[in-house]
């Protein structure tokens, strides 16, 4: 046995002993009740950073929590392993994304394992496997033959650096989310996923999650953006042509003065007349130089370009002017909008740049609005004006009424619009899933037959960095003869996005070993939907989105019977430290820095701002060199003790050297006392200080218990704990009491050891335990233990407050009235006066009443 507490021998020790034994291997034969706990998977960088550490810290306290409360659980870990990053590397270091890919999965698992995290490593599987994508090729052919999976034509997000299509909600602030880099439109046949079919199921399913942040749900309604309204039909004038809007505001027709078209809409080409032919194709070259989400943010600013032709409005019958303007979007709608200025902000600034006509046609309670007078749209309620026989309806009443008259009028209909857009998921690179489909010019598009499966990514492609997809310079992989015809075809050349890989991952670990289908239906019932699932905020509508979807298509395919994939939500903060910065050298890794002076010229270093821990500003720790310096134990409880989860922690020494001094003092607090603790037994009474500590004891097991279970306030139960540790070191009576002292001692083990394992474990041991802590159990509290054996009471003399006093818990009436009186404050303010009365309310006060 080690007198000192050595982290490095401790967790080494422990770690092989859980791999030998495969301590968390799980499967479905357990009477247990299963929980299933996941944090979202790494991508295969090579390195794990203090963001994976407290991800998957905060993951680790869980499940060996619920485990230690008797529930079978799974715990796995796997690697979101293709993408364009590999890709990207492979060219840069001249190798191969596969070679690049393991080699990084190899260095990144053995970083995990020193953390201590207790996965089921028998479950562990790369969405890079062939016995992984080939299960996702048969999902793609089961949605293409319901219409689930398709290709079209359409203008799509491109990034000339990554040289791929991008969904819309890759794109961050019109950058690329991986490279950075702008994004441009670009026309493209792209395959595409119907999530459009899911919306009203994934809208309403929101509304049923309700251990899922809010946050995370208010963005994907927006994001799915369900609104009702009416579409309107405006006719082309001299022309067979209509132009077809949706609004939500049919109340406002009247005030439309012109009309708005995206500069991609079908008819923008057809309606522009020859005297405004090169001043339109200028503006289109413009426009293509802005990315889809620069046009919608609101300080973009608004242009347009007046095409030459004209609309009627439905009801007015007059003429208005088609303008195409850079905020329309295909996106949305019809790519079509009737411009309101008067009562629409965007319109409203449209208008006054190109001095377009203004009509008011909903006036507010109390005032007049006038055009001429307005310096903003008026967008609130009021009563039609200007709007011919709806003139003095309430707006809202209005909406009903007017489009109950252009639908007898057939110009318009009542319909429900959607933001959510079907999801493209085509990408022209290498490293990716095959998307199984033949192109034949005799039978078109073909699918790839299932006993086919599956279409395997050659490993002999030639990576130039150059544009499209090298697997379309691949010839023996793009030649194959049709499945149907048996004439000459060709393989389409795409891969998946690999938000598919990450869509469905969490089922397939269920089963990684399934041969016969994507999933083991009777397994993957058993475990899902995964109880608890840990990840970034930033995934709230990409990711979370898919996998959402994906499980409803699963489901309806028969390979699974959940409604949703993930119970409960927890979206973690992320990890922060002050950015150092030398005026010559620049950005400074901490080490560079010595006494506010950098390392290399000894010039003052200015400190920025608290940031997000970043490689390009090298405000970043090494988890490998925490974990050599402290051990992997004070990496953890410092991660989980700084901050709440949900909150973003921000990295200091000081408390790190803390969290060290903390597990020595609990280290020393055992093996100090363990002479005086062998063979000790709890006594059946125990009063006086001894009982002071085993209250103590049991009320830290209630509310350790309490802040883990559902609350992850894992930083009061860490506090709760070493308020526990200090009780301990100052309790004297240890010889007298040992059995009070082992179980306080004990329960501070069993406590810790979801938060640090390595050590409890081996206390557990030198406090003579043969078992794993994990096969202890919870400790559970004494409600008998939490009562004291005194109360504290508030004494008062006319309603003031005048002392307070200790009293039994079973004193009666006639004797704390006795003590009361006794007290020599109280005396002071009673000395020399009549008692009218003395008034007790049970374990709060006494009031002495006196004149």
């Amino acid at each position: 046995m080690e007198k000192q507490y050595v982290p490095g021998n401790v967790e080494q020790q422990w770690q092989e002993k859980w791999r030998q034994e495969q301590t968390f291997r799980v499967g479905e034969t357990s009477d247990k009740p299963k929980y299933y706990l996941l944090e979202m998977f790494p991508y295969p960088s090579g390195r794990i950073h203090m963001g994976h550490v407290r991800n998957y810290a905060i993951g680790d306290v869980v499940a060996r929590f619920k485990r230690m409360q008797g529930f079978n659980v799974l715990h796995p870990m796997g690697w979101d392993a293709f993408g364009m990053p590999a890709e990207n590397a492979a060219i840069e270091h001249k190798t191969h994304p596969a070679k690049w890919t393991y080699e990084n999965i190899d260095s990144m698992r053995q970083q995990l394992q020193r953390i201590g995290l207790s996965y089921d490593w028998q479950r562990e599987f790369a969405t890079c496997n062939v016995d992984y994508y080939r299960w996702e090729q048969l999902i793609f052919l089961k949605m293409f033959e319901r219409g689930l999976a398709y290709k079209k034509g359409s203008s799509v997000n491109w990034c000339p650096d990554c040289q791929t299509v991008l969904a819309n909600e890759q794109v961050e602030d019109g950058s690329c989310w991986r490279c950075h880099n702008p994004v441009e439109p670009k026309e493209l046949e792209q395959w595409f996923f119907k999530i459009t079919d899911y919306a009203d199921e994934l809208l309403d399913w929101t509304e049923k999650l309700p251990d899922w942040p809010g946050r995370v749900l208010a963005m994907q309604r927006n994001w799915i953006g369900k609104s009702y309204g009416c579409e309107i039909e405006f006719p082309v004038a001299d022309s067979s042509q209509k132009v077809k809007v949706f609004t939500t505001r049919p109340d406002t027709l009247f005030g439309a003065t012109f009309m708005s078209l995206a500069p991609e809409h079908p008819l923008a080409k057809s309606l522009v007349t020859a005297a405004q032919q090169e001043i339109v194709e200028q503006f289109f070259a413009q426009v293509e130089r802005q990315d889809k989400i620069e046009r919608t943010s609101g300080d973009l600013e608004k242009l347009g370009v007046f095409t030459g032709s004209y609309c009627l409005n439905p009801l007015t019958g007059k003429n208005i002017p088609v303008f195409l303007a850079n905020f329309i979007l295909m996106d949305y709608g019809t790519g079509a909008v009737m411009a309101v200025p008067a009562h629409d902000q965007r319109d409203f600034e449209f208008a006054r740049k190109y001095e377009l006509p203004i009509q008011v046609v909903i006036q507010p309670a109390g005032d007049v609005l006038l055009p001429e007078g307005m310096a903003e749209a008026y967008i609130g309620p009021g009563l039609l004006v200007n709007s011919g026989q709806f003139d003095g309806i309430e707006n809202e009443s209005a909406k009903e009424q007017i489009a109950a008259y252009l639908d007898q009028r057939n110009e318009g209909r009542k319909t429900v619009n959607y933001r959510l857009r079907d999801w493209g998921v085509s990408r022209q690179r290498y490293w990716g899933t095959p998307i199984p489909i033949i192109y034949c010019d005799s039978c078109g598009a073909v699918p790839v037959p299932e006993e086919d499966l599956p279409v395997t990514l050659p490993v002999d492609v030639e990576l130039t960095g150059e544009g499209g997809s090298p697997l379309a310079r691949h010839q023996a992989f793009l030649k194959v003869a049709c499945p149907v015809c048996g004439k000459p075809a060709r393989r389409e050349s795409d891969t998946f996005d690999t938000f598919v890989e990450s869509s469905w991952y969490f089922a397939r670990y269920c089963c990684p070993d399934y041969t016969d289908g994507p999933l083991d239906r009777a397994a993957a019932n058993y475990w899902l939907p995964v109880d608890q699932y840990i990840g970034g905020i930033e995934h709230a509508v990409m990711h979370l989105l898919y996998a959402r979807f994906f499980t409803k298509v699963l489901r309806d395919l028969g390979m699974l019977d959940v409604d949703e994939p993930f119970t409960k939500l927890l979206t973690q903060g992320m990890v922060c430290m002050e950015t150092q910065r030398c005026p010559e050298h620049g950005w400074l890794y901490p080490e560079q820095v010595i006494d506010g002076k950098c390392a290399h010229c000894d010039r003052t270093v200015e400190f920025g701002r608290t940031e997000k821990m970043s490689k390009s500003k090298k405000n970043v720790i090494d988890p490998n060199q925490l974990i050599d310096q402290y051990g992997a134990d004070t990496a953890r409880l410092f991660s989980l003790f700084a901050a709440p989860p949900e909150k973003d922690l921000e990295w200091n020494e000081q408390g790190v050297e803390g969290c060290s001094r903390f597990l020595n003092r609990v280290w020393r607090g055992v093996v100090d006392n363990l002479d005086l603790l062998e063979n000790a037994e709890l006594p059946n009474d125990v009063s006086g200080i001894a009982a002071d500590l085993r209250r103590k004891t049991h009320q830290t097991i209630k509310k350790v218990t309490e802040d883990i279970d559902g609350r992850f306030h894992f930083n009061t139960a860490i506090a709760a704990v070493m308020e526990l540790v200090n009780a301990v070191y100052a309790f004297k009576e240890g010889s007298e009491h040992p059995g009070v002292v082992r179980e306080a001692l004990e329960t501070v083990v069993r406590l810790l050891n979801p938060f640090v394992p390595h050590v409890c474990e081996e206390l557990w041991k030198m406090l003579g335990h043969h078992e794993s802590i994990e096969t202890a159990g919870w400790p559970q509290w004494e409600e008998a233990a939490l009562l004291s054996a005194e109360i504290t009471l508030v004494v008062q003399v006319n309603g003031k407050v005048r002392g307070k006093l200790a009293v039994a818990v079973d004193a009666d009436k006639e004797s704390i009235e006795a003590a009361a009186l006794a007290e020599p404050n109280v005396q002071r303010f009673v000395e020399g006066k009549q008692l009218r009365k003395i008034i007790v309310v049970p374990g709060r006060l006494i009031n002495i009443v006196v004149s």
